[in-house]
């Protein structure tokens, strides 16, 4: 897979270590003090503005797969995620939100498909860590209008040991996996629920209060 990033400053940077050891990766960056090729050799380097159709023509971007916008810069990021969507028809395009005031620029309209807020998962993550028999949101799908949430069940929960099978999800849920403890559990039919799981859903925002119901408010069944 062909990825582009835009920025080498120390986000983009440890978004290329992580994928060049198994994708083709090229790092775009304007400022030629962030350009150290020695610190990632097996990607490629390309100095100019990713916010510029010449530089975006001349390292073929028709040709990736999927474009990060991970600058420091929520103007650039924007502009290189509608650029890579309408001029060069980029599949996937993803885009780093600095400000969470600007969250509602990174939308499809724009061409991102994927916003990634910093200080919104954080907070998720804070929220996800304490929080026991409540739903909370940990990243947004905005192409699909979808959203990755988690539910940790209480001990004395009423699910205790019945399968999964048992949950009617509403239409537009579906369970993705169960953490429980260190095990990462594939949800099987007929997978026990325990007191303490973490339930990992992709659901649309519609749904979401008749998950919280089910799981955390069950009618007697």
């Amino acid at each position: 897979m062909k990825v582009a990033i835009a920025g080498a400053g120390a986000v983009g940077r440890s978004i290329a270590r992580e994928l060049v050891e198994s994708h083709d990766v090229t790092l775009l960056e304007r400022n030629p003090e962030h350009i150290d090729v020695e610190a990632i050799p097996a990607a490629h380097w390309r100095l100019g503005d990713a916010c510029e159709l010449s530089l975006l023509e001349s390292v073929g971007l028709h040709e990736f797969d999927v474009v990060i916008a991970a600058t420091g810069d929520d103007k650039a990021n924007v502009v290189l995620s509608l650029l890579s969507k309408t001029e060069f028809a980029v599949p996937r395009v993803v885009a780093r939100v600095n400000d969470p005031r600007n969250e509602w620029l990174f939308d499809e309209a724009w061409g991102v498909d994927v916003a990634v807020s910093t200080p919104r998962m954080l907070a998720s993550l804070v929220e996800e860590a304490v929080s026991v028999g409540d739903l909370v949101r940990l990243m947004e799908f905005r192409k699909g209008q979808a959203n990755l949430v988690e539910i940790t069940l209480p001990d004395d929960t009423p699910w205790g040991g019945k399968p999964v099978k048992r949950l009617e999800l509403p239409r537009d849920a579906t369970l993705v996996t169960i953490l429980r403890g260190p095990r990462v559990i594939v949800p099987e039919r007929d997978e026990p629920l325990e007191g303490g799981d973490e339930l990992l859903f992709v659901a649309v925002a519609e749904v979401e209060d008749q998950l919280r119901e089910l799981l955390l408010h069950p009618q007697q069944r």
